[in-house]
């Protein structure tokens, strides 16, 4: 009956969590005010600490208590344990169905009523059960303690136990994408194993066994880190039709490494307990406790002071030992010692942290590892690839952050256009540095005064440190915060004329927080008056549906907002007040010499840039994107599978969601002066959408001619023009055989786009060959201003 009310206490409890949440929120924001991040993370734990401890100590005393009220009964420690642990499995799933459904408080609501229906049916099942005599020595009473030596032990087990969990959850979440979806499937399937090891456990056979626990947990748990490379490369190549289908054959492959030292790790409970309750009072009671604590402890040394310290890798490979240490403390024989020189032997060959051409061997089969860094929040690499370009590797994502020309114009435009946009912008504030490309856009600007909200201490030292050839050394001149953006417009006092959403994958886990109307919102309050907020989408990461809902949640916090398209990235801009138009663009512009203006504007004018403009975002009905009821997060992952990750079939809706050119000059508020160089620039801009989507669409004659239209339309556009040298350099080899003079077409294409790093290197290829070795020369050091860390144009000296 205790426990029935227990039960029931933690379920009322659980439905005020939202609203203790609600109240508590501003209270942590006020003394994080002045905290660095540590102290803040700190403060996180202790308010988490304080708000859980009362019902997990609830959850915990439930189990011991009916411990005592089953005693007597047929009803074994082992099927106890196991069918809780199964219960468990239950429990780290269906939120998966819930929370995308209903929400996260009509969830828990319902979970709610889940928990107060078992406290029922405990209170019923109680009137049913016998009487108790509390001094039955029997292996379910809750007698005298265990030998303090034999808890220490077995709580050492419980650490060794979840920090397998904690480097399993960052390793595989990395492997297999670190979504709920998988991280969810990671956690059911730590819980299956240990809910099937417990009901094996009532097996006789299992006795024999026992002393061979430690050494076989061990064995097994080297065995994930062994694996990791076989599982990795595995996940690189599969294509999967299905999400269901890929947590399925995912969770499988995770089952083959884990299964083997969870299963051991439930075995371990009823089997101890049994063993050394012949003849005593004692129960699993006092073994659960000291092993959950344990548990805890082993969770935060090994998630905050290990992994930083160690590594993921050597945390598993240091897990798998004191796993068998701590388990050779609870058993009487010696004889599995001389397991002990063989394990650590195992141990040292997979304690580095393995290469990423080795866990990613189709799509970074290549390259070579620079640098690698591990917090507690992510494990960041900088990778080099053959050609000596620079890749920023966060958990293995590739995260669009790299030190090739195209991709370098493409960071820096992430800046440019928001400042643009601005009539006279004195300050930016950029929600992410990745490599430091981006706010180097920002430079050319005068009087600009850059800040960067960066959480990862591993891309904060890549932007100094790897990619300073690239990003203009624009640490120097950037005001670093360490921090999470989230946390960071929470407690900042100041404002900003303009800040800028960096890119990132917005179904990874907790990412989606960052496309929420309260994220979009505390960015809005840090705008200074005419202040922009421009957040930044990759098109090939949406789905219609859930590019809608970002849509619909930025308009309901910026009621006038735009959108703009640059290449295959999709700009909401988003005005503090109004919307101001061209006027704030040429105000900006009319300020500065005409070699500022080009540099500002990246060579390409104003007209290219408002000419990317694409209306305004559309009115609609439908869910919003908001912490309390999440939605991209859990779409997104099904979209992935489910075919709806069309880029086409986005193009083909932004095509047809665009506004005439009457209606967006209006809009822009384009003089008649400006009318044809605007024209031209919008009427290229959707010329060259065209050509892309016909381009996906497999039509190769539509695809080029609507690119070269595209081109006469609007001759400034860069990805225009480089799209263009591009498809013209593919045909280059047949226009030789054609009786075409190769140094005369390859000027002809450097017209088109001077900064095209393929014409570059064929013009010096080709005064190479012919002798020319001063052109030669001039070409390559024009390749190096362009690519400063090209491996070939860095590796030769011309004579």
């Amino acid at each position: 009956m205790w426990c029935a009310a227990l039960e029931a206490a933690v379920a009322g409890f659980a439905l005020l969590m939202p609203s203790i949440f609600q109240w508590l929120e501003p209270w942590l924001d006020e003394f994080a005010g002045g905290a660095n991040l540590a102290q803040w993370h700190g403060l996180q734990g202790g308010a988490s600490f304080l708000m859980l401890f009362l019902p997990a100590l609830a959850m915990g005393a439930g189990f011991s208590l009916i411990l005592r009220g089953l005693a007597g009964t047929p009803v074994s420690l082992a099927k106890l344990y196991g069918l809780n642990t199964l219960g468990g499995v239950l429990g780290a799933l269906l939120p998966l169905l819930l929370l995308p459904t209903l929400g996260w408080t009509p969830s828990l609501q319902l979970i709610v009523v889940v928990g107060m229906a078992v406290a029922v049916l405990i209170a019923w099942g109680a009137r049913s059960l016998p009487s108790i005599n509390v001094s039955a020595q029997t292996s379910l009473d809750a007698g005298v303690r265990p030998p303090i030596t034999l808890l220490l032990s077995y709580a050492g087990v419980g650490a060794a136990a979840l920090i397998l969990q904690v480097g399993w959850t960052r390793l595989y979440g990395m492997m297999l994408l670190r979504t709920e979806y998988v991280l969810a499937v990671i956690l059911a399937i730590f819980l299956l194993g240990i809910g099937l090891g417990s009901l094996l456990a009532r097996r006789s056979f299992c006795q024999k066994w026992f002393v061979w626990l430690p050494p076989l947990a061990g064995v097994f748990a080297l065995t994930s880190l062994w694996g990791l490379p076989v599982l990795a490369a595995w996940a690189d190549r599969q294509q999967f039709e299905s999400l269901s289908a890929a947590l399925f054959w995912q969770g499988l492959a995770l089952a083959v490494l884990t299964f083997p030292t969870t299963l051991i790790l439930g075995a371990w409970l009823p089997l101890l307990s049994e063993r050394i309750a012949a003849g005593k009072a004692i129960t699993g009671a006092w073994l659960y406790g000291a092993n959950a604590v344990g548990a805890a402890v082993g969770a935060m040394v090994g998630g905050l002071i290990l992994v930083p310290w160690i590594g993921t890798t050597a945390l598993i490979g240091l897990a798998a030992l004191l796993l068998f240490v701590c388990g050779m403390g609870c058993i009487s024989s010696r004889r599995p010692w001389w397991v002990a020189p063989i394990l650590l032997a195992a141990a040292v060959p997979v304690l580095p942290f393995p290469p990423v051409s080795s866990l990613l061997p189709v799509t970074q089969s290549r390259v070579k590892d620079l640098a690698l860094y591990e917090d507690a929040l992510s494990i960041t690499h900088v990778v080099e690839q053959e050609d000596g370009q620079r890749l920023l590797l966060a958990d293995l994502q590739r995260m669009d952050a790299s030190s090739d020309p195209v991709a370098v114009m493409g960071q820096q435009n992430q800046a440019r256009l928001p400042l643009l946009l601005h009539p006279h912008p004195r300050s930016v504030l950029f929600l992410g540095l990745g490599t430091g490309i981006s706010a180097a856009g920002a430079l050319p600007f005068p009087e600009i005064s850059i800040t960067a909200v960066e959480l990862s201490e591993g891309a904060i030292s890549a932007a100094q440190k790897w990619f300073a050839p690239v990003n203009a050394d624009v640490m120097r001149r950037v005001r670093v915060v360490h921090d999470d953006a989230r946390r960071f417009l929470r407690t900042d006092t100041e404002n900003y004329d303009v800040i800028v959403g960096d890119l990132f994958h917005p179904d990874l886990i907790g990412r989606g927080n960052l496309l929420s109307v309260q994220q979009f919102q505390q960015a809005r309050a840090h705008l200074a008056p005419d202040g922009v907020f421009v957040q930044w989408l990759a098109l090939n990461q949406f789905d219609p549906g859930s590019l809608a809902i970002v849509l619909r949640s930025f308009r309901r916090v910026f009621p006038e907002a735009q959108l703009f398209v640059e290449g295959f990235r999709l700009a909401l801009v988003g005005p503090r007040n109004r919307w101001l138009g061209a006027p704030a663009v040429l105000t900006n512009l009319a300020r500065l010499p005409a070699a500022e203006q080009a540099a500002v504007t990246g060579g390409e004018g104003p007209w290219t840039w408002l000419g990317r403009y694409w209306g305004p975002i559309p009115a609609s009905c439908g869910p919003l994107q908001d912490e309390w009821r999440p939605q991209i997060e859990f779409k997104l992952p099904q979209a992935r599978y489910a075919g709806t990750f069309d880029l086409g079939s986005l193009l083909d809706l932004l095509l047809r969601q665009r506004q005439d050119l009457d209606a967006a000059s209006l809009a822009l508020r384009i003089e008649a002066r400006n009318r044809e160089a605007f024209e031209r620039a919008y009427v290229g801009s959707e010329l060259a959408m065209r050509s892309w989507l016909a381009s996906l669409r497999g039509d190769p004659y539509e695809a080029p001619r609507l690119l070269r239209a595209a081109y006469e339309a609007n001759r400034q556009d860069r990805w225009i023009a480089f799209n263009l040298v591009d498809q013209m350099l593919a045909s280059l080899p047949q226009a030789l055989r054609q009786g075409r003079d190769e140094r005369d077409a390859l000027q002809t294409l450097l017209v088109i786009h001077p900064e095209h790093a393929g014409v570059l290197r064929a013009l010096w290829h080709l005064e190479r060959r012919t002798g020319n070795i001063i052109e030669a020369e001039a070409y390559r050091q024009r390749l190096l201003r362009l690519s400063p860390l090209d491996r070939e144009a860095n590796l030769v000296t011309e004579p």
